[in-house]
Order: structure tokens, then sequence, then C-alpha cells
């Protein structure tokens, strides 16, 4: 196999080849089954070291432009594989190391359950002569189970608040509601679940 990328940021037992990049990317299309946008993917292959960010961002690019991957109509800024792109995928995905393939799927998976928790549990984070106020909001579908104000009194703190809410909104929720019905082993197992 000729390796024709750099291949700075790669990790040991990454891919070095533009073929083995688009098949990467044809295979998490066809491995998630849901429309994806091009930051969700290189990232997905990028943040474990699989491959080079840009050439990454290249392959991606290239798979529109050779009709493997299209705009989806219903999800703007997102992609679905074609029928040329599901052929790419079948037929070469065998040629991907196991754990390749593997990382990336379980990355692309975990990236968009967070953009789901983000999308679903909304924080907004406005500044006043004081500081910041950070509002940080719980969805229960159609109705907002806690919208909670916190002070931060600059930006840094205020992204680190978001941020962590972010991480797990359920259990701010339980801690809230377990302080409030006075329930311990609430508090108590919300306590362990902090890390």
């Amino acid at each position: 196999m000729a390796f024709d990328t750099f291949d700075e940021g790669i990790n040991y037992g990454g891919v070095r080849s533009k073929n083995e990049i688009r098949t990467l990317i044809c295979y998490l299309f066809n491995s998630i089954n849901k429309p994806l946008d091009k930051p969700t993917i290189i990232e997905a292959i990028q943040k474990r070291g699989l491959a080079n960010y840009f050439e990454t961002s290249s392959c991606f690019d290239d798979l529109i432009s050779h009709n493997n991957l299209s705009p989806d109509s219903d999800n703007p800024g997102c992609y679905t594989l074609t029928e040329n792109g599901k052929m790419v995928a079948k037929q070469l995905e065998n040629t991907l190391p196991v754990s390749v393939k593997e990382k990336a799927y379980i990355c692309a998976i975990e990236l968009l359950e967070q953009k789901r928790i983000e999308k679903e549990n909304i924080v907004t984070i406005t500044k006043n002569d004081k500081g910041y106020i950070v509002n940080c909001r719980i969805s229960g579908g159609d109705v907002d189970l806690v919208s909670l104000d916190i002070y931060a009194p600059d930006n840094k703190q205020a992204k680190i608040i978001k941020k962590n809410f972010h991480k797990n909104p359920e259990l701010l929720y339980k801690v809230i509601m377990g302080t409030i019905t006075k329930d311990k082993d609430i508090v108590k197992d919300c306590l362990n679940q902090i890390k």
C-alpha cells in the first residue's frame, strides 16, 4: 500500500493513504446510516488519530465531487451516501483494519450523542455589568424540566459551566430533585457519578 498523505497527527495503526481515508468515510456513513455533517466525520477520524485532519477534509470533498456523497435535503449541512458511496463502503470496507473502523465508529456515535444532548439541553451565556449569567435548561421534550441561572465572573468560567453541564445534564437534574425531595440516596448516588 502506497502512503500518499501527510502523517502529522496520525497514531500508530492509523490510515495513511487517500483511498483508505475515503473508504473509512464511506464506511462511517454506511454504518451509522443517517445524515452526517463534515465536522462530525472529520472529528470522529481525527480525534483518535486515525488520519490527518487536512487529508480527511480533502478526501471528504473528493467524495462529494465524485458523487459518493450528496447533500441531504432534510438536514442542511449534512450529507448521505449515494449508491456509488454505498458500493465503495461495501466493497472496500474489508481493506481497513478492524481497530480503525471500530475506533472511528465509536467516536462518531459519541459525537452524535453529544450533539443530541446539546440540542435538547440548551445553554445560553449572557453578559451583564457584573459578569455573565449562564442559563442551563434541561428539556423534557415539549417542556423545560429545569431552567437554572448560574453566575460566572468571566467568560472563561461561563464556558466551563456550559461544557460541564453538557457532559451530563441528567446528573444535575437528579441532584436538584434529590436535594429538593431530601432523598439522600439520590444525592449520594449523584456524588459517586461525578468524575
